[in-house]
């Protein structure tokens, strides 16, 4: 997808996002299988409803930040990375990103369960945008981060879900990108293997990399992020202090949520 030119005059910018909404249709009546839809459209029965996932959502992302994106399932966090990933394009507004970015948009993304997990590797490695030989280069250092010397030859469909988020990230961020996506992909893992991630996005962070982290965990957020933006059934609450963002989105968050 190509973004639209960067407008921005200081180089350390390297997201904006700018009166971004993205705009989903949805069926109003559930349709069993395909030949009744086909059916139905060449009816013109099909009746779609008008779901904003965004509206109008506008901020700009630092240079050597970790930011911290936050809100209730539904919020719009997924949407918002997305757009940010290049696999979308917002239905009004406009998103632009400096450099390469690598993204971790859902757990297991990218892989073939059914393939092995040194398959996957060259697999996932070549999605990114890494050559064979790169790949061929860095596959001991791959393996050896996420610790899965044992069963790397092994189906994926066999790995627990902690061991498919370990190998993600470490593809991920075996080169550092200009921008990182995280999103809850290390929320499955083990604290010790949480801990080293974070440390690799820390150091990513001392040479330059910006990094866009979605999790439900509110002290990570506070730990980990220098600022943090709450998004609210598609809307943009906040952006500020990661504490701050935090302390807003609880006050509002429904006790039983």
């Amino acid at each position: 997808m190509k973004l639209p030119t960067d407008p921005s005059t200081d180089n350390n910018v390297v997201i904006g996002i700018e009166n971004a909404s993205v705009k989903y249709f949805v069926p109003r009546e559930r349709v069993g299988t395909f030949k009744e839809y086909a059916i139905r459209k060449i009816q013109r029965r099909i009746i779609n409803d008008a779901f904003w996932a965004l509206s109008d959502i506008s901020f700009e992302v630092k240079k050597g930040e970790i930011f911290g994106l936050i809100g209730a399932n539904g919020a719009g966090k997924s949407t918002l990375l997305k757009l940010v990933a290049r696999v979308l394009r917002p239905s009004e507004g406009r998103v632009w990103v400096r450099g390469r970015v690598a993204p971790l948009l859902a757990m297991g993304a990218g892989f073939h369960m059914e393939l092995s997990g040194r398959e996957n590797v060259f697999l996932n490695g070549t999605l990114l945008g890494y050559s064979q030989k790169q790949i061929l280069e860095r596959f001991d250092a791959i393996v050896e981060f996420a610790e899965l010397q044992d069963f790397i030859d092994a189906p994926m469909r066999t790995y627990s879900s902690g061991m498919v988020a370990r190998l993600g990230f470490s593809v991920a961020t075996d080169q550092m990108p200009d921008v990182l996506i995280v999103d809850e992909a290390l929320s499955v893992g083990d604290t010790a293997f949480q801990k080293k991630s974070i440390d690799r996005i820390r150091e990513f962070q001392k040479n330059g990399a910006t990094t866009l982290y979605v999790t439900h965990s509110m002290g990570e957020i506070e730990k980990t992020c220098d600022r943090a933006a709450w998004l609210d059934h598609g809307h943009l609450r906040f952006v500020g202090g990661p504490k701050e963002a935090v302390d807003l989105y609880l006050d509002r968050k429904p006790a039983a949520a």
